[in-house]
């Protein structure tokens, strides 16, 4: 794996040659104003339409893809299979998860908090892309992720490699019904009362579903504490909630 710090670009090469290219963006250099300043990418949180557009069509631009697959998020477990070129820009219904062989698109997770979460084979040449909040957690999207890329795909979860973005971490991570709202066994990874190390339960979930530690990369920047960054606790926290959404993506290229 290939860091560049300065643009927070991660590559990883295929067994054939080909590039994946992993970016997690912050809030800046983008052309929204007030509260989604600056490159805000949900369109569904107040934001003008057509800043939202120029956003997207820039990091676009910036990974170098020929287009974008991004869903309307819904903190659901529901994964859809890219298998057949895009000949522009799609939003899927309702979904959680994208995958894909297909070179050129980049797949986006929207997110101001939550984790996405970015896989890739370099021997079967897939990439995935998962939004995973606390319920994706609970759920365990990240096995339901790895199963799906080795049925469909031909994946060995011992061949991945992850990266798990900018996101809620620890110092900020509370959760005062966790008794109602996380399984028992999230407790382990309390690390002060009502607090929860989501990273880490991440990690833990990937190395269960058989993924080796080694390829797991935590960017390991809280969203909510680092100004940074969109984030919904904060915004809700020093205002009326309103606030716009960092995206991740990840793609695959030829080069």
């Amino acid at each position: 794996m290939k860091k560049e710090k300065s643009e927070g670009l991660m590559t990883f090469p295929s067994q054939s040659g080909r590039l994946c290219s992993v970016r997690c963006f912050d809030r800046h250099g983008g052309l929204s104003h007030g509260a989604f300043s600056s490159l805000n990418v949900g369109q569904l949180v107040g934001d003008d339409q057509l800043s939202v557009e120029k956003n997207r069509h820039q990091v676009k631009t910036i990974m170098g893809a020929d287009t974008l697959l991004f869903a309307k998020q819904v903190h659901g477990d529901t994964i859809y299979c890219l298998e057949n070129a895009l000949t522009g820009d799609v939003e899927i219904e309702e979904t959680d998860v994208l995958i894909t062989n297909i070179t050129g698109v980049a797949l986006m997770i929207q997110q101001a908090d939550c984790q996405a979460v970015l896989l890739f084979d370099p021997v079967q040449e897939v990439i995935a892309a998962v939004h995973c909040g606390w319920r994706g957690s609970v759920q365990d999207i990240l096995q339901g992720t790895i199963l799906k890329m080795q049925e469909r795909y031909g994946c060995v979860a011992e061949d991945l490699k992850v990266v798990i973005s900018p996101s809620l971490g620890p110092c900020c991570g509370e959760f005062i019904h966790y008794k109602k709202e996380l399984p028992a066994h999230f407790q382990q990874f309390m690390v002060r009362e009502n607090y929860f190390d989501f990273w880490q339960i991440s990690r833990f979930q990937l190395a269960h579903a058989g993924v080796n530690e080694k390829n797991i990369y935590t960017v390991g920047t809280c969203t909510c504490c680092n100004d940074d960054y969109f984030s919904y606790r904060r915004a809700g926290r020093e205002g009326n909630g309103s606030t716009g959404r960092n995206c991740s993506l990840i793609l695959l290229s030829n080069v």
